[in-house]
Order: C-alpha cells, then structure tokens, then sequence
C-alpha cells in the first residue's frame, strides 16, 4: 500500500458524513493508515446508519440497487472491534449490533 497524507479535518468531516464519497469500500477504510481505530469506527458507523436506512427504503417497496453493502460495513466494524465490545441487541429495521 502507498504512503497516504494525514486527512485533513475537512476530509475527515466529508469521510464521516458521506463515507462512500471518500471511500469505494468499507475494506477502504480498515485498510487506510492514516486513520485511528477510532476515526475508522466512526466512519463505518455512519456509513452503517446510511446503508441501514437505504436496506428499510428497499424493503418498504422504494427498490434501489441490490447490494450487499450493509453486510460489509458490518463485517469491517467486527474485524475492528474485539468481541468482548460488541454486544448484540435486538434487531430492529436499522440495527442489530452495538459497541459498548
């Protein structure tokens, strides 16, 4: 991987608020170097909420494009997040996991 530039604040506003402008994958940000655990979880997470909300908009009769992105954000954060952090809760239209 080649050497990437500390993120600037306005990037990393952009990254949080619109991950996929910034990001072609959840992989893209587990794998960026110059992001700290924590700035990667809060950026998965918000990408999380957003996929979240597209899969209720699906699932509600609004079609968009199938994917399986959600799945892959999901697996980025447990891949990030020891086990004993992640606790499961009940599962609702939005989410079924959550960091303690």
């Amino acid at each position: 991987m080649s050497q990437q530039n500390p993120p600037s604040a306005a990037w990393l506003e952009r990254a949080g608020t619109d991950p996929s402008s910034v990001f072609a994958s959840p992989d893209d940000v587990t794998d960026h170097q110059e992001l700290t655990l924590e700035q990667k979880l809060d950026i998965l997470r918000s990408w999380e909420y957003d996929a979240a909300e597209v899969a209720v908009a699906e699932e509600e009769g609004m079609r968009g494009p199938e994917d399986d992105l959600l799945r892959r954000i999901v697996l980025a954060i447990g891949r990030l997040t020891p086990a004993e952090e992640v606790e499961a809760i009940a599962p609702t239209k939005q989410h079924g996991m959550s960091s303690r």
